[in-house]
């Protein structure tokens, strides 16, 4: 083994997934050479309006582009997917490898962003799990994982210094349906040092998990038993389950219509792959799903977040152009909620409710299952693997610090252990693991309509400001010759203050103005007009402030004439 410094080093740097839910990235580095696991985006929080996405930081990239052997995907999630098309792109496209559902949805997503970028990357799907890929130093196998999503895989990175084992996102089904139950036990048989990563959603949830059989006999039976159609709403990625609603309504000669753009892309490339072949006649398109009586048909649809566009917030504002929501009807959220749509998605069903005699969610019977983990089962994978090393990711960091306490109950000492964060380095070689002091840079990468990383911090915080006080604009003419004011300054207020009820401050405050500018320029000197507009700025916005305890964004406009 070449034993120059760095080159017998693991390094693993994750440059997002470790302090949020969402932008999952994780660069592996091995001398020279370079392998990243997922590239997703995150959702945008409530303090980042206008933004509508946020991708990793690929900076510490920058200049290693050629040592990038390969790009991994675990799953088509859009939080591990998301951000491929731009940063596939800004690293000089990189051979990309993952399973044929996964790799499609990653393409598809690619010619959506940019046409015919697809053709500049090299393709390497996986059709049998068992296929080993060689990427430089790296040995990349896979394993199987449960998970919300057709195609999703664990991934195996062996290394002259150790392996690391990362189920991506993961669960147990501890009773599957048309499958054999996913045991782990073989992971603890690999070279060590092991590294097991381990995503921790479910480090805090201990509740039984609802099963797969259990949810879909719940679904089975509110179909057999409505009186009118059945709406589905659902994660347009849940291509099993609506496979599994599809192939029962075939069983009961019933009619399915999809609604949703993703739903029927998502269906589309299942179909093309042949991991689902409805039989002819089942699938009817949305415009025919009032040809058939009420209780033969099932409508499946996206919008299950109260997303204002998507099908089923169409269907309940009275926008949708075949499909109205009746009173026997049976609405049924098969989905959980993402953390921050918790208000929409309580005024969407709200609405429903208001329509329908007949609404269903998880809070009153399981037609959900999640996918991922609960407390129990992360420490069960941890002591069937019995890892070397652990590393909680994918989750914030209350969450990650939860999970390596499971790991000491399942008798990891803390020295095994380390919780990251977003850009932390953390180096493996044959007789220890270590954490550097210092961070690579993770800053947030802002995607806004076409921009992309250039909106900063600063213009965030203008918008939140306007957003909170709104912006006070003040237009003076003043006199070429004499630098005094004439007429009176204009006033335009924008989520500020409403200008017909605030003529009394409106007056004062343009008499404030005309009294700075006059002192100003009355000496007949030489003016500094950046100072005045300064000026105006400070003692009108301390005006304003005593006066409303608010603080408008102040722009001042000067006119000679």
């Amino acid at each position: 083994m070449n034993k120059e410094k760095g080159l017998d080093t693991l390094k693993i740097i994750p440059l997002g997934g470790c302090e949020e839910v969402g932008r999952n990235m994780t660069v592996f580095e091995y001398g020279k050479d370079i392998v990243i696991l997922d590239m997703g985006l995150q959702f945008p929080e409530e303090n980042m309006p206008g933004i509508n996405y946020v991708i990793p930081n690929t900076e510490y990239l920058k200049g290693k582009e050629g040592q990038i052997k390969g790009v991994v995907f675990s799953h088509g999630h859009m939080d591990h997917i998301g951000a491929a098309p731009i940063l596939l792109e800004k690293l000089h496209h990189p051979t990309i490898i993952g399973r044929p559902f996964t790799l499609d949805m990653v393409k598809f997503r690619m010619e959506d962003y940019a046409k015919g970028s697809t053709k500049k990357v090299k393709c390497v799907y996986i059709k049998n799990i068992e296929e080993t890929v060689k990427l430089g130093a790296f040995t990349l196998k896979f394993f199987p994982v449960d998970h919300a999503i057709m195609d999703a895989v664990g991934v195996i990175l062996e290394t002259p210094s150790g392996t690391v084992i990362h189920p991506g996102d993961w669960m147990m089904e501890h009773d599957p349906l048309g499958k054999n139950k996913i045991t782990y036990a073989q992971l603890g048989k690999l070279p060590e040092p092991t590294i097991l990563m381990l995503e921790s959603l479910g480090s805090t949830n201990t509740k039984t998990p609802v099963t797969e059989k259990e949810m879909f006999d719940n679904l089975r039976k509110i179909i057999e038993e409505a009186p009118g159609r059945v709406i589905i709403a659902t994660f347009s990625s849940q291509i099993e389950r609506i496979k599994q609603i599809i192939e029962y309504a075939t069983k009961n000669n019933k009619k399915v219509a999809l609604d949703g753009f993703s739903i029927k892309m998502g269906m589309e490339l299942a179909k093309n792959l042949g991991y689902v072949n409805p039989k002819p006649g089942t699938l009817i398109s949305i415009d025919k799903a009032n040809d058939y009586p009420d209780n033969k048909v099932i409508i499946l649809v996206t919008g299950a977040q109260g997303e204002e566009n998507a099908a089923l917030s169409r269907i309940v504002n009275n926008d949708h152009r075949f499909i109205k929501i009746k009173k026997k009807d049976t609405v049924v959220f098969s989905s959980s909620v993402v953390p921050g749509n918790e208000r929409s998605v309580q005024r969407l069903k709200d609405e429903i409710y208001r329509l329908s005699d007949n609404v269903i969610h998880s809070e009153i019977m399981n037609v959900h299952i999640s996918g991922h983990s609960n407390r129990e089962d992360i420490k069960k994978i941890i002591k069937e693997i019995k890892p070397t090393y652990f590393i909680p990711v994918y989750a914030n960091h209350f969450f990650l610090k939860e999970a390596a306490k499971i790991a000491y109950e399942a008798g990891m000492s803390e020295n095994k252990v380390v919780v990251p964060d977003n850009g932390s380095v953390i180096s493996i070689n044959k007789d220890n693991i270590s954490i550097a002091d210092k961070k690579v840079n993770t800053d947030y990468v802002f995607v806004d309509g076409s921009g992309i990383g250039d909106i900063g911090e600063i213009v965030l915080n203008d918008r939140k400001k306007l957003a909170d006080n709104g912006i006070f604009v003040v237009v003076t003419v003043v006199d070429k010759k004499t630098g005094q004011v004439k007429g009176s300054p204009d006033i335009i207020s924008r989520g500020f203050i409403y200008l017909r009820e605030s003529k009394e401050l409106l007056a004062q405050t343009r008499k404030k103005v005309v009294r700075i500018i006059n002192e100003a320029t009355g000496n007949g000197g030489a003016v500094n007009w950046v100072n005045v507009k300064n000026d105006i700025k400070s003692k009108v916005g301390q005006f304003l402030f005593s006066k409303t305890e608010r603080r408008p964004i102040i722009l001042v406009v000067l006119i000679e004439v």
